[in-house]
This record gives structure tokens, C-alpha cells and sequence, in this order.
């Protein structure tokens, strides 16, 4: 079996570009611009039916909405991490994403806690936008 992070596979233009941001280091959310809310996943039209959109940079900050603590059996790749928690962050921006939460012990995790993004590289070469605890 693999121990390899498993990796997007991204089936449209938005989701690549995404993780382009990812890869050089970026974070950046999708917006439309026919009206004001971020969103998250991208997508090629917005709710309100516009298809022009723009990525806005956003500083990653947010706070943990809900959690859960992993533990084994998992996937070989996150078998020697666990326990480890997985989070599901509200950005300032009002968009959701599902990520782990690095650097923490989780018996800390709680929701509310306020946490940053902290892109990693593993396997070598492939980033990762995952959350720590705000500074």
C-alpha cells in the first residue's frame, strides 16, 4: 500500500488554478464579480449566475467551525500522523474548508479557536493548505 498523500485531481479550470495558488505558495479565494461573497469550493458560475469571477489574496485567517479526531484505522499515508485532527475552517471571508490542524495537540482542538494557514509541502514537492493556531 502507498504511503503517499493522496492528491487533487482537479476536474475543472477553477479547482486547478486554486491549487496553482497552493503551489507557489498563495493562497487566494474565488469571487464573482457580479456580487460580493467569497466562495469556496471555485466554480466556473456563481449562485447569482455570473460567470466572470476573480480571485481575491486572502491572509488565511479563520476559526475552527467543527472538528474531528482521527485515529487508526486510516489510510497508510496518515496512519503515523494520527491522532490527528481534521477541522473544518470558516475563513474571515465567510468561506468554508475542510483541512487538518497542524502544530496542535488535539486535546486543544475546540470550536472557535482562531487559526491561520500554514501551507505545507509534503512528499517533497506537494503543498497543502493546512491550519494552525493563530499567533
Amino acid at each position: 500500500m502507498s504511503t503517499a498523500y493522496p492528491r487533487p485531481v482537479p476536474a475543472a479550470a477553477d479547482d486547478a488554478r486554486f491549487w496553482e495558488f497552493i503551489a507557489a505558495g498563495g493562497f487566494r479565494v474565488q469571487r464573482s464579480t457580479g456580487c460580493p461573497p467569497f466562495r469556496h469550493p471555485p466554480r466556473s458560475v456563481c449562485a447569482c449566475g455570473e460567470r466572470a469571477s476573480e480571485w481575491i489574496v486572502s491572509p488565511g485567517h479563520g476559526e475552527v467551525w467543527s472538528f474531528t479526531v482521527i485515529h487508526p484505522p486510516t489510510l497508510p499515508a496518515f496512519s503515523a500522523r494520527t491522532p490527528y485532527g481534521a477541522v473544518v475552517v470558516r475563513l474571515d471571508e465567510g468561506v468554508f474548508l475542510v483541512s487538518n490542524l497542524v502544530d496542535c495537540p488535539v486535546e486543544d482542538l475546540a470550536v472557535g479557536m482562531r487559526v491561520e494557514l500554514a501551507i505545507t509541502t509534503v512528499d517533497g514537492d506537494f503543498a497543502l493548505p493546512l491550519f494552525r493556531r493563530a499567533r
